[in-house]
C-alpha cells in the first residue's frame, strides 16, 4: 500500500506526461481531469478503497482492498494520514458488470495485537476456510501481520489473537503454486519499516528511508513459505533479490527500478513474475524467475504513475484473460482516498508485459 509521502513532495508531483496532455502535479492539484481521461474507472464510489488484492474463487472475482478513511492525522512521510482501520471485500461475477460492497469483514477493535493503520491486505483459500492477511501497527507502533480466517469469501474473519511469528514490515501476498505450497511476500520501506528491521527486531529509531546506501544493494521484500496451516512461517522469511540485465542486484540509488513495497507473485506460462511498486518514482515494475525464491531479472515497468502517490496491485487471470487491478485518486483528488480500478493486462510473445499508460489521449 502507499506507506508514505515523498518529502517536499505533493500527491502526484512527479510531473510525467501521461499522454493526456497533463502531468499528474497538475491533475492533483485541481483534481478535475474528465472522466474520459482515464483508462479505467473506479470500480465502487460508495467508499474509498486502494491496494486491490483479486482472486478468483467458484468463477467468481473477489477484491480484497485497503478501505481509506478521511482521518485528522496531517501528511507525512511515514504514511501516518492512512488511518484505515476495517476491510471490506468487493465482488464481481463478471468484467465491468455490477461490484457488491460487502458488509465489515475485519474491524483493528476485532485484532487482539492491533493498535491501528489496517494497511494493504491479501487473501487465500484452502480446506474450505478463507484466510485474510493483513499488516496492522502494535501497541509499539511496529507493523506486524496478522491472519483472520472464515468460512466465507467475504466474511466475517475471527483475527488470530497474536501476529505471525517473525513477521514484521507490510504489504503481505500469498501465492499459492500449483503444488499446493504457498508463499508470502511482505515488505516495504519508509512508513513500510522495512529499514527498521534489518537486525531481526523492531528499531524504533531507524532510518525514515531506507538504508542510505546508494551504491549498496537496495533493501527489497522478503518471502517464506507457509506451513500447512496458513497462519506461520515454515521457515525464516529470505531476501526477494531482484537483478538486472548484468545478474546484480539493484542498488539502493536505483529508484526507478528498485523495490519500495507492494509485492505481488502470479504465474505466466511457467515463469514467475515478481512485481512491486518503486514508491517515490511512482512506477509498477515485474521482474521474472524460475521459482517463487527467485532470483527475479528485472524487466521493466508495466504501469506508468497515476494520479495520486502511488499505487499497489494485483494481477490475474479471470475468464480467459488477464487483468491488472490498480488504485488512484480520481474521486477525491487526494493522496489518502483512493479508488480502486481495473483493466486488461496484455503479454508481449517473449512473455514480457505490455506497458499500461493509466491515462488515454
Amino acid at each position: 500500500m502507499l506507506g508514505a509521502l515523498a518529502s517536499g513532495c505533493k500527491p502526484g508531483e512527479r510531473a510525467a506526461d501521461n499522454g493526456a496532455g497533463l502531468s499528474n502535479a497538475t491533475a492533483a492539484k485541481d483534481g478535475k481531469r474528465p472522466a474520459s481521461d482515464y483508462l479505467s474507472q473506479p470500480l465502487v464510489s460508495e467508499i474509498y478503497t486502494a491496494d486491490p488484492s483479486a482472486h478468483v474463487w467458484n468463477g467468481t472475482l473477489y477484491i480484497y482492498p485497503s478501505h481509506d478513511i478521511d482521518g485528522p492525522t496531517p501528511e507525512d512521510d511515514l504514511g501516518g494520514h492512512f488511518e484505515m482501520r476495517d476491510y471490506h471485500v468487493l465482488s464481481m461475477t463478471e468484467p465491468n458488470g455490477k461490484v457488491t460492497v460487502h458488509p465489515v469483514a475485519l474491524d483493528v477493535k476485532q485484532v487482539p495485537w492491533a493498535e491501528k493503520q489496517m494497511w494493504a491486505p491479501d487473501a487465500a483459500y484452502k480446506n474450505g476456510t478463507y484466510y485474510l492477511y493483513f499488516p496492522a501497527k502494535d501497541k509499539a507502533g511496529a507493523f506486524r501481520i496478522g491472519v483472520a480466517t472464515s468460512k466465507s469469501p467475504v466474511g466475517p474473519f475471527k483475527a488470530d489473537p497474536e501476529p505471525i511469528k517473525g513477521s514484521f514490515s507490510i504489504d503481505p501476498a500469498v501465492f499459492t503454486d500449483d503444488d499446493g505450497k504457498s508463499y508470502m511476500y511482505f515488505g516495504g520501506i519508509w512508513g513500510g519499516q522495512l529499514q527498521r528491521n534489518v537486525t531481526g527486531s523492531y528499531d524504533p529509531n531507524g532510518s525514515k528511508t531506507d538504508l542510505k546506501a546508494d551504491d549498496k544493494p537496495a533493501l527489497t521484500a522478503k518471502v517464506a513459505r507457509l506451513d500447512d496451516g496458513m497462519k506461520q512461517f515454515a521457515e525464516k522469511p529470505r531476501d526477494v533479490m531482484i537483478l538486472d540485465e548484468k545478474g546484480k542486484p539493484l542498488l539502493g540509488g536505483d529508484h526507478d527500478r528498485r523495490f519500495f513495497e507492494a509485492s505481488f507473485m502470479h504465474k505466466y506460462k511457467g515463469k514467475y513474475y515478481f512485481s512491486y511498486s518503486t514508491g517515490d518514482t511512482h512506477f509498477l515494475n515485474y521482474a521474472i524467475g524460475d521459482n517463487p525464491y527467485g532470483p527475479f531479472t528485472y524487466k521493466g515497468h508495466f504501469l506508468l504513475p497515476v494520479e495520486g502517490w502511488t499505487t499497489h496491485h494485483s494481477i490475474i487471470e479471470w475468464k480467459g484473460r488477464w487483468w491488472l487491478f490498480y488504485a488512484d485518486s480520481q474521486l477525491s483528488g487526494q493522496t489518502r482516498l483512493r479508488n480502486v480500478k481495473m483493466t486488461e493486462l496484455f503479454y508481449n510473445p517473449d512473455g514480457t508485459i505490455k506497458l499500461i499508460n493509466p491515462f488515454v489521449k
